[in-house]
């Protein structure tokens, strides 16, 4: 079987507050640091995807030494088709990982880059955004209608941000950042475009249109 590139989406609901100060706790004064359930092993997801357990528990060792470790574990902002992480839209960085059963939870700082600043004020905006793993492997039909098992041969790439998960329980909510919000839906997805063109544009010319 050839390895594809294979997503795993999941709404992320921080388990702690979205503030400027909570980073200090980690040695990152002044970062923002956001804490949830990065991925779920063993459960079937939307696109009719499992991850054995001990195939995941395998990457995340691997990934921890390799990356977590040497503080180098990006992510970046929406879901790229692609199998290298692209550092001109990084917008966070996986500081710690561990199994609670069958949930993998993590701890993540915001970057202060142009992704990791549209990160931001989409929490601040009070955005619902989800966590989405990337890796390279291949995966094998099940005899449950509709159902695909992840094989041995899986490499784990990163994490980004996303705006459509598709599995159940990794939404971000954070609470302490929504003094602005308004009630309005639709005011509030309005906001989004002008907060990413605030920030991607200058004296009112836009960098990329």
């Amino acid at each position: 079987m050839s390895k594809q590139l294979i997503v795993e989406y999941m709404p992320f609901k921080p388990v702690n507050s979205l503030t400027e100060s909570n980073g200090a706790a980690y040695g990152i004064p002044g970062g923002v640091i956001v804490q949830g359930v990065l991925q779920r092993a063993g459960a079937k997801n939307q696109n009719g995807r499992v991850y054995p357990k001990h195939i995941l528990e395998r990457e995340c060792q691997r990934y921890q030494q390799e990356y977590i470790d040497q503080h180098r574990a990006l992510g970046e902002l929406d879901h790229p088709e692609s199998s290298v992480v692209n550092l001109n839209n990084v917008s966070h960085n996986v500081l710690k990982i561990w199994w609670s059963g069958n949930d993998l939870n993590g701890i993540v700082q915001i970057l202060d880059t142009p992704s990791g600043k549209i990160l931001k004020e989409l929490f601040r905006a009070g955005i619902t955004l989800g966590i989405s793993s990337r890796g390279m492997g291949s995966v094998k039909e099940l005899r449950n209608e509709g159902t695909v098992e992840v094989q041995e041969d899986f490499e784990l790439i990163c994490w980004d941000f996303v705006s459509n998960p598709s599995t159940h329980g990794a939404f971000m909510r954070p609470s302490h950042m929504n003094e602005s919000i308004n009630n309005s839906v639709n005011n509030k997805y309005n906001k989004v475009n002008n907060i990413i063109t605030s920030i991607l544009c200058d004296d009112g010319k836009c960098r990329i249109v």
